[in-house]
């Protein structure tokens, strides 16, 4: 008896069901019969769109971080300030902890995944798995709840009419290059990156 090739099931995450997979078409989405969980859904991005896209992510991320992203002005006197300036003001007012989080949540773990993302579909966009591939992949699970570029922005508005009532406040660039980023980050949220398992790359893991 034949085998059938691993890359022709899928198995449920959630409860352990295998299925045969078949095709998808724009739209579709594949739920397990048993425990209703999402299984797959069609993708509209293929390995060059979503190298494309990180890239612009990663131009936008350098603007985001070397723009000002806010001015406040009081009596004539105004100041500006960066991701970073706000990060080392933080640290100074002995805030060191919330400035350490704001320095992973909105620097160091959206660059790891933005770096890792472009290692990896450079190499499978070449018919290549990239050196450390599974390791990435695991890291890139990881690193996905840590991202909080749109809960910054958020909470950047908020702040920004608050202060309006004290000081004369304006949105810089910086504020625009972060939500033009957050809306970046939340089209590929809906990419599933597990079709990196499936491409046809020459060299095993």
């Amino acid at each position: 008896m034949g085998t059938t090739p691993p890359t022709a099931l899928l198995i449920c995450e959630h409860c352990d069901t295998v299925y045969r997979r078949r095709a998808l078409v724009r739209g579709d989405v594949a739920l397990c019969v048993r425990c209703d969980a999402e299984l797959e859904r069609h993708h509209a991005l293929s390995v060059n769109a979503m190298l494309a896209l990180i890239l612009t992510a990663f131009i936008v991320f350098v603007q985001a971080n070397m723009w000002p992203i806010v001015t406040l002005g009081l009596s004539g006197q105004h100041n500006s300030t960066t991701l970073w300036g706000m990060i080392i003001a933080m640290w100074r007012e002995q805030a060191q902890v919330i400035s350490v989080l704001v320095a992973f949540t909105l620097f160091f773990f959206p660059l790891g995944k933005m770096l890792t993302l472009g290692w990896l579909l450079w190499f499978a966009r070449r018919g290549r798995r990239a050196p450390g591939f599974v390791r990435l992949m695991v890291a890139l699970h990881h690193f996905g709840p840590w991202t909080m570029s749109e809960v910054f922005v958020l909470g950047a508005l908020v702040a920004i009419v608050k202060a309006h009532t004290y000081f004369d406040v304006v949105a810089d660039p910086g504020i625009y290059a972060y939500a033009a980023l957050t809306l970046l980050i939340t089209i590929f949220a809906g990419v599933d990156l597990r079709q990196l398992w499936d491409e046809p790359l020459e060299s095993p893991a």
